[in-house]
């Protein structure tokens, strides 16, 4: 995958305090987002084919990749730059026949193993975590909190980029990319924000700071 990775949104509708997806996700662009993932767990397909349609219309004009999570079908009736898919979706090379060459498909990974095997199979990039405790997503029990150890490993362990994710915030951003992030996929840390625009400013800036500052 040739583009940065710095800021990456995962939108979430009930945790974005009131506030529609499409505004926040407009939002998110003003402040400089690489990419957004529609995830919408909560909410049915037809829903999230309505809100996925005026997701690729905004991303389209900023030249921001939409990433569609876990479903293949809604990436490919969105007509959306990728899928991102984890241990219980379509293995990655039947993904990838669905939705083209070109497509940017992401996996889900806990382990430097898991992150091998991800990238052999012809992963693009890789989202690194549960890595700090997070109440957005339901985690096994090996897959929460991994950590930032478990981050460096990962990042040794493939060259394809890596964006890590689990609760992260403005103030352990860095700890992530000074660990061999490429950078940091969030939800409440800009949809919660009562500037998601500022947020996502602010996570960049943490992350080039990290970047700058590499962990021994």
């Amino acid at each position: 995958m040739d583009r940065t990775l710095s800021t990456y949104l995962v939108t979430q509708a009930d945790r974005s305090i009131g506030r529609g997806t499409v505004d926040i996700v407009r939002e998110a662009i003003a402040g400089g987002v690489d990419a957004v993932q529609q995830r919408e767990k909560h909410t049915q397909a037809i829903d999230r084919y309505e809100t996925g349609q005026k997701l690729r219309e905004l991303t389209s004009e900023a030249d921001v990749p939409l990433i569609v999570n876990d479903r293949v079908d809604l990436a490919v009736a969105l007509d959306a730059d990728g899928v991102h898919l984890g241990d219980d979706d379509l293995p990655i090379d039947v993904a990838r026949r669905q939705l083209g060459a070109d497509a940017v498909v992401g996996r889900s990974v806990s382990t430097p193993d898991a992150a091998r095997a991800a990238a052999a199979a012809g992963a693009d990039y890789l989202g690194v975590g549960a890595v700090f405790a997070t109440g957005t997503k339901d985690t096994r029990e090996s897959e929460s909190e991994i950590g930032v150890d478990t981050v460096a490993a990962v990042a040794d362990a493939v060259s394809i980029p890596i964006v890590a994710i689990g609760g992260i915030t403005t103030e352990n951003a860095s700890s992530v990319a000074a660990a061999g992030a490429d950078g940091v996929a969030a939800v409440t840390a800009i949809t919660e924000a009562d500037d998601p625009a500022a947020a996502t400013r602010a996570l960049r800036a943490a992350v080039e700071s990290g970047r700058e500052a590499p962990s021994k």
